[in-house]
């Protein structure tokens, strides 16, 4: 049995759901995956409107959060994403102290 098979899926692309509960529901039911995550708050500087952290790692917006992991990236790396991770860890950090 396949992992797809293990859930059912009610809603199709473009199915409108009865209320946000449900579609919150089905999210944490479909929602998954086994790769790795990266660019979901891209960095980018400050007339870039598109980006959310900007060139020192503040989240736009927001005062006294840092955004300091893979999730800046703009686009993942060839290769495993550990250590432009680490990398990113390293730079972020040498500007918080």
């Amino acid at each position: 049995m396949g992992e797809r098979d293990r859930f059912s899926y009610p809603y199709t692309a473009g199915s409108e759901f009865p209320s946000e509960e449900e579609l919150l529901k089905a999210s944490g039911r479909i929602g998954t995956t086994i790769f790795h995550p990266i660019g979901t708050c891209r960095m980018g500087r400050e007339n870039d409107e598109s980006a959310v952290v900007d060139t020192k790692f503040r989240m736009r917006g927001l005062e006294r959060l840092r955004v300091i992991d893979a999730s800046i990236m703009p686009t993942i790396t060839s290769g495993n994403t550990n250590s432009p991770t680490v990398m990113v860890a390293e730079r972020g950090s040498g500007m918080l102290m």
